[in-house]
């Protein structure tokens, strides 16, 4: 962590970082208002005990720079809760309600479900201050992990790129890093165009079957609270050996980093697709980049979620999101490629230029440019 938090500034921001301590309850968190030039900031809220500043500010980068690419009116946010999500519920709940108290005053920030927390925590938030995303149907949300809006974003992002690495949907060999709200929906719609799901992973472990996994008796056993590895067919690896398993399509849907310099020469695959947030250092992106591995950033490709809420938020009907969600997309990621291709530069970098040109023209508009 920066001993000067300053260090984590530059022209996009951050315009606000806060940290929040409440000794009794022991709460501990950080808001990163990363740019509102756009509107009010939408961000995850995530919850784990292994979380930093620098991974929320990184985060709320990728928030700012995923709003903006999806062209909707809001900035980016995120906060974290130092934590473990599988706090019983009365505890759970204490600090999810505390930390949202704590941030009532601060309305450049909408809370969103991300990684340890869901649709029952929004519920806290907006029962506590009143401003939530991704809320339960039952108060009027549209709950963007149960219908799948990021994995059908996701999933389209997959069948727009697969042709400008030479490959057919239908057929292709998919791994997903991370069975949870992600990676287990992207599975379903990419089955469903086709592609084969080969290897599925998550905290306890991977299972492997090039013959083809299904991925509903996969779902079934993430409902009943077991694991991927409880699979009765497949061969069984450890978490992290998804890495090396030779696929067509890559798709982390977990964590920061899981992909970095150390790990990246054992990724056999044509294509990324980022479901995760951050889920390659740049070192790694770089690398996979010059051996001719296609690599769909995280902000381009997993948008889906954010523009699920940003819909929600501006009242929107359910029966409308997965139309809006596919075309900006599809759109965003072939524009993407396309001046990647052009360029001869990496889809990062024809993405960060796309989305940055969007924020810049907003921050023009204002009089204190990140606020």
């Amino acid at each position: 962590m920066p001993a000067d938090v300053f260090a984590l500034c530059d022209e996009l921001g951050p315009a606000k970082v806060i940290h929040v301590h409440e000794p009794r309850s022991g709460i501990r968190g950080i808001l990163v208002i990363d740019n509102v030039a756009a509107g009010p900031s939408i961000g995850g809220l995530r919850m784990a005990p292994d979380v930093s500043l620098e991974e929320c500010a990184r985060l709320a980068r990728a928030m700012t720079l995923k709003n903006a690419a999806a062209g909707l009116a809001h900035g980016g946010g995120k906060s974290v809760l130092y934590a473990d999500p599988r706090l019983e519920r009365a505890k759970k709940e204490l600090l999810v309600r505390g930390f949202a108290h704590a941030l009532r005053k601060e309305a450049d920030y909408i809370f969103g479900p991300d990684m340890g927390t869901d649709e029952t925590c929004m519920a806290w938030v907006k029962d506590e201050i009143g401003r939530a995303v991704g809320l339960p149907r039952e108060i009027g949300g549209i709950p963007l992990d149960e219908i799948g809006a990021t994995g059908w974003g996701v999933a389209h992002a997959a069948e727009v790129a697969a042709p400008h690495c030479g490959l057919a949907l239908g057929g292709a060999r998919v791994a997903i890093q991370g069975y949870g709200a992600v990676g287990r929906h992207a599975a379903r719609f990419l089955a469903a165009r086709g592609a084969v799901l080969v290897a599925a992973s998550d905290s306890g472990g991977t299972v492997h079957d090039p013959r083809g996994l299904d991925p509903a008796a996969l779902d079934a056993l993430k409902r009943a609270g077991k694991s991927v590895f409880d699979h009765p067919a497949g061969r069984k690896l450890g978490r992290d050996d998804i890495v090396a398993v030779e696929c067509d399509i890559w798709i982390p849907a977990a964590r920061p980093d899981v992909v970095h310099e150390g790990n990246q020469g054992q990724l056999r695959t044509k294509l990324v697709v980022q479901g995760a947030n951050i889920p390659f250092t740049e070192g790694a992106e770089r690398a996979l980049h010059e051996r001719g591995v296609l690599v769909v950033p995280d902000f381009i490709a997993n948008a889906g979620g954010v523009i699920c809420a940003a819909l929600e938020f501006h009242g929107a009907a359910q029966g409308q999101v997965f139309g809006v969600i596919e075309e900006k997309i599809r759109a965003n990621t072939q524009q993407v490629l396309e001046e990647s291709a052009a360029r001869r530069v990496s889809p990062r970098e024809a993405a960060l230029d796309l989305a940055a040109r969007r924020v810049r023209a907003a921050m023009g508009l204002r009089r204190w440019a990140v606020f």
